[in-house]
């Protein structure tokens, strides 16, 4: 047979584009295993977990989710809360662990080499993107101990002026209280997490501009957060 005629650039570009639009299906099959069978009953059950504003979360598409941070169990609660699979940068320590590197690949984690400069991180968050993933960013950089946010970071913003990302606010209320004084038995206390309205990326990568979407990210997790329980 004849081939028939290639397909004009744009349409081979839209098509590639829709294929990315979305995480590999073998990895949204394991997010839905590993949030039904063990996330989501450990927030709803343990911690009488309620969740607002779902509604708000674009299904398809490049998105940072950025939310404060006070405990290790933000990601897999954010990520199942948003109802899309979430990728967060790892130590890359982990990627050398045997099965363990593996998994949490599986699961959308990228190394980043502790204290490598921030433009690593910026290159592997913009490379998950591409691949179809909604990345995940604490605008702290650190956990705090009340669950707010006082000296954000301006990556975030960075990564989503460079990919042409929305940022989505998610605030988890509730959060720092699980283990306190690094406790190794997490309390069954009550944890909420609220969803926002997307916020657009900066149009350009200057730093007023990048401070500018900053603030305004940190401000709408800050009304979430005081929304309380």
């Amino acid at each position: 047979m004849t081939p028939g005629p290639p397909q004009p650039p744009q349409l081979v570009s839209q098509a590639d584009s829709l294929t990315r639009d979305r995480e590999p299906a073998v990895n949204l099959l394991l997010y839905h295993l590993f949030k039904w069978s063990v996330v989501s009953p450990l927030f709803h059950t343990y911690f009488r977990g309620r969740v607002y504003g779902v509604e708000n979360v674009p299904k398809t598409g490049k998105l940072l989710v950025v939310a404060n941070h006070a405990s290790d169990f933000d990601p897999p609660f954010l990520s199942a809360a948003v109802r899309r699979p979430v990728s967060y940068m790892a130590k890359e320590e982990l990627f050398k662990v045997p099965v363990l590197k593996q998994a949490i690949t599986l699961y959308g984690a990228y190394p980043v080499k502790r204290g490598s400069a921030d433009r690593s991180a910026i290159r592997e968050a913009l490379n998950q993107l591409d691949l179809g993933w909604a990345v995940g960013i604490f605008l702290e950089g650190t956990r705090t101990a009340d669950g707010r946010i006082p000296n954000p970071k301006i990556g975030a913003a960075m990564i989503a002026a460079k990919a042409g990302a929305d940022l989505l606010p998610v605030s988890l209320w509730g959060n720092h209280c699980i283990t306190p004084n690094q406790s190794a038995l997490p309390r069954p206390v009550p944890l909420t997490i609220r969803i926002g309205e997307p916020i657009a990326p900066p149009a350009t990568t200057k730093r007023d501009a990048l401070e500018a979407v900053t603030a305004q990210c940190a401000e709408a997790i800050h009304q979430l957060h005081d929304l309380g329980r």
